[in-house]
């Protein structure tokens, strides 16, 4: 895929600002993704930053078994204070170059880890966004990050789609912003 690799960190601080920015009101609150709170996301965020940080540091058990299917992510009382905790490690696991080489395993899936690592940067950045939407903050994504995130998705985004990761590619309009082509290539935006 990659003869480089990319740092997460710059993302994991979008995340934990975002979550920081997260008004106790706010965690009912529908998000871009169907039957999915604000809670739920964040839940998920936690979830799949223990399982990335776990799968970059090739310490494969439970958090990289569990398939995101199959269970209803939430939180904590201590989310607020465990999040973050877990972004910088996720960020800080990928540092490391042997993380992006080899076999690993997230989501219950076997995958070499740069794709492990591709996979991250996408639901960080994707999920980023859905945060954001839900809860009235900052939607810009970062250019680099979204364009790593494209040219991973794009190639195999069919497969993405029929596992339920995405939704129907939604119209844009002539001269949307690159913004907005990926994201209503995710089926996202409006």
């Amino acid at each position: 895929m990659t003869d480089t690799t990319l740092d997460l960190g710059p993302q994991t601080r979008v995340i934990a600002r975002l979550a920081e920015g997260v008004r106790e009101e706010q965690l009912a609150d529908g998000t871009p993704c169907p039957d999915c709170a604000v809670r739920n996301m964040l839940g998920h965020l936690l979830g799949l930053s223990a399982a990335f940080r776990d799968a970059a540091r090739k310490d494969l058990g439970a958090t990289t078994d569990t398939s995101p299917g199959d269970v209803t992510p939430d939180i904590g009382p201590g989310w607020r204070e465990e999040l973050p905790k877990v972004l910088d490690e996720l960020a800080d696991a990928w540092r490391d170059p042997s993380a992006w080489t080899g076999m690993t395993r997230a989501g219950g899936v076997d995958l070499p880890g740069e794709v492990a690592a591709a996979v991250a940067v996408d639901e960080l950045v994707i999920h980023g966004w859905d945060l954001a939407t839900a809860t009235g903050q900052d939607t810009a994504l970062d250019p680099g990050l979204m364009e790593a995130c494209r040219q991973v998705i794009e190639p195999q985004l069919e497969l993405f789609r029929a596992a339920g990761a995405f939704d129907a590619e939604r119209p844009v309009p002539p001269g949307a912003t690159p913004q907005a082509r990926f994201l209503a290539m995710l089926g996202r935006g409006g």
